[in-house]
């Protein structure tokens, strides 16, 4: 009899058992499993908890769907990286920086360092009408990322391939229709995937212009049901409908129609996911990239409710071969040529000197990526795609495909204020490609309290020679210390005033060639014509019986040469770097007031090193000097010190603790050591 009921009790067991986990039991068949990841944003970060706790339950992925974020995360878990790999690697990434394609300072071009610092907004301006750009960022950054992290199966171009199947939709933004991306590259596969209209910029594949798959299909399990997988396991961090309180921003307006369609395609969806898990991220937004670590954390304890079910299925899967560990990217890169297509306007020497590489040469990869991202940064191009070819020689061959902008012309505009030339409204237009590819004029207009303007005329040659041509005037007016124009008074005259109005003009041309010398110092030479005038009408009477003092009415022409090294990470508040630039112009000959003239060379030179010490204090010195060789017949060059903020000008340099012009002499040294947190 005992042995009577503890047969029933086993069959009865075994049936209860095989009643309740219904479909996600099959005998005898060792059962695959699909994961399918929605985008959400930031909210997507809970797919990494998800995967941890998947690893715990010992289930065996045998395919991975994605849209968007859950691209990103899905191709990476595809390409060999456990769970908690990717936990480390998205806690380590800055996302602001990552998003916003910001250029580090030290990655820029010269010229860029000093133009990305004088204007608040940029806008194209092609035949004279103003338009905006198609997305706030390139999304270069994340493909920099992407590549370097997937560079070991860049060999393979099907996705089915990758050490776990995979593939990503994207919206076809001509027609609306889903694009399946199962093969080509995948760092652009899932950049297109992930660009979210008005945040990033749209993406090309064969022709076809592709933005964020969450438009058309934020949760393809159709699609991946199709590919013969017996169990599905369904992660959701899609935002619900929000109520009136929650849209305010642009952003929540485009998610929220989007929204819509998604929402309602979910109802069956969910239906057909066989476990579904739904982190509770509410709290979150899209751009919580900050709260990593609680998203994360949600992630895997809303899959661990659904730990009975998880085991479930590993139960039912043979054990696999474990994949092999992702390699150690190698942070330096010999790079033995460079291949660059689609290139019509801007030469090879051009984008080479854009992205600082000489081949064959030893590159580290952040190098190689700040180079791109200073080369996407120029505007010329919507579009840079990459790829990395390794020989058996671990040496790399890298493919650059760009696609050329159209826009030729943008509008740029600031504000400043300075207690030298005071406030100023700055207007800039700037228009590439009129007479060679690879030339740009710039026009700035100051106008407020006084009117100057700075042009600029550039033929960029990369590694070369670049010639450029610069016109500029400047003018300010100021109450000075008579002993300002001291040594331009005739010693014998007097005047019964401490201070003076001084009205000064500078209008300057200059030709000139530069080179980059070992990718990292600037080199250049070149003429320069001066018209150089001031004069007060506090004192004095002209021959004309002019009321004014004119102290200074010369025409110069001089020679000059500079040296330039900079890797500050800030202009005004640096962290780290050094600079290092130097400069002489050789005075050959005069044409005005100044009879007295006699050839004279001035030489300047300044050095500075920032470095942060204990991860907050700052230390940074700085040390400069100036003098005069030669004669001294020429005084409208000294060295005036004093105030700060403004655009120097000849020789009117910042000195803090002096108003603007207050000291003057022909030579001067100044230190400058200071620390902050």
């Amino acid at each position: 009899m005992r042995h009577l009921l503890y047969t029933f009790f086993i069959f009865f067991t075994t049936l209860g058992f095989s009643q309740s986990s219904d479909s996600l039991t099959q005998s005898n068949k060792d059962v695959s499993v699909g994961l399918v990841l929605s985008g959400g944003g930031a909210k997507g970060l809970a797919h990494i908890g998800v995967l941890k706790a998947i690893e715990q339950a010992g289930v065996r992925i045998d395919y991975i769907a994605g849209t968007s974020t859950g691209a990103i995360v899905g191709a990476l878990y595809a390409a060999g990286y456990t769970a908690a790999q990717l936990d480390v690697m998205f806690k380590a990434v800055d996302f602001s920086t990552l998003i916003q394609d910001d250029v580090p300072r030290r990655a820029k071009t010269f010229n860029e360092k000093d133009e990305s610092i004088k204007y608040a907004l940029t806008l194209p301006f092609d035949g004279f009408e103003i338009s905006f750009p198609t997305g706030l960022s390139n999304g270069q950054n994340i493909y920099n990322l992407f590549s370097k992290l997937t560079s070991h199966v860049n060999h393979l171009t099907d996705f089915s391939k990758l050490p776990i199947p995979f593939f990503c939709v994207a919206t076809n933004a001509e027609n609306g229709e889903m694009v399946l991306l199962e093969n080509g590259y995948l760092p652009r596969a899932v950049s297109a995937s992930g660009a979210l209209p008005t945040l990033f910029n749209p993406v090309v594949i064969n022709d076809m212009i592709l933005i964020d798959g969450g438009i058309v299909n934020n949760y393809p399990i159709d699609e991946l049901r199709a590919k013969g997988v017996d169990i599905i396991i369904g992660v959701d961090v899609q935002d619900g409908i929000k109520k009136k309180k929650d849209l305010t921003s642009a952003l929540d307006l485009v998610l929220q129609v989007n929204n819509y369609t998604s929402v309602k395609q979910m109802q069956t969806k969910i239906k057909d996911t066989d476990i579904y898990i739904k982190p509770d991220i509410e709290e979150f937004s899209v751009v919580s990239f900050d709260d990593a670590k609680m998203i994360v954390q949600a992630g895997f304890d809303a899959a661990n409710l659904l730990t009975e079910k998880l085991d479930s299925i590993a139960l039912q899967q043979t054990s696999s071969a474990a994949l092999k560990p992702v390699p150690h990217n190698n942070e330096d890169l010999y790079i033995k040529q460079v291949v660059i297509e689609g290139n019509n306007y801007y030469t090879d020497a051009y984008i080479l000197g854009k992205l600082k590489l000489k081949t064959p040469a030893t590159v580290s990869y952040s190098s190689f990526s700040e180079g791109v991202n200073n080369l996407s940064a120029t505007g010329n191009f919507d579009d840079i795609d990459f790829r990395f070819v390794k020989d058996q020689a671990n040496q790399y061959t890298v493919s650059f495909k760009v696609l050329e902008s159209k826009s030729k012309m943008e509008l740029r505009l600031g504000a400043h204020y300075d207690p030298l030339y005071q406030t100023g409204v700055l207007l800039n237009i700037t228009r590439k490609r009129i007479l060679t590819s690879n030339d740009i004029a710039s026009l700035d207009v100051v106008v407020g309290d006084n009117l100057r303007y700075n042009f600029n005329y550039y033929i960029d040659k990369g590694f070369f020679w670049s010639l450029g041509f610069k016109s500029s005037y400047d003018f300010f007016d100021k109450n000075v210390s008579i002993d300002f124009v001291a040594n331009d008074l005739n010693a014998t005259s007097e005047f019964p005033v401490n201070k003076i109005d001084l009205q000064y003009s500078d209008f300057t041309n200059q030709l000139y060639g530069e080179t980059l010398f070992n990718r990292i110092f600037l080199l250049g030479i070149g003429v320069e014509h001066k018209y150089l005038r001031y004069l007060s009408e506090t004192i004095g009477t002209d021959v004309n019986n002019v009321p004014r003092t004119i102290f200074e009415n010369t025409n110069y022409v001089s020679a000059f040469g500079y040296v330039k090294y900079d890797t500050y990470d800030n202009i005004f508040f640096p962290k780290k770097g050094v600079v290092f630039q130097a400069d002489t112009h050789l005075y050959l000959f005069s044409q005005g007031s100044n009879n007295n003239f006699e050839p004279f060379t001035i030489l300047k030179a300044k050095a500075g090193y920032a470095k942060t010490f204990f991860g907050k204090l700052t230390g940074v010195f700085t040390a400069e000097t100036g003098f005069k060789i030669g004669s001294s017949s020429t005084s409208s060059l000294d060295f005036f010190l004093g105030g700060y903020g403004f655009k120097q000008v000849n020789n009117i340099l910042p000195f803090y603790g002096y108003e603007a012009l207050s000291l003057r002499g022909d030579t001067y040294f100044k230190i400058k050591p200071h620390a902050r947190l």
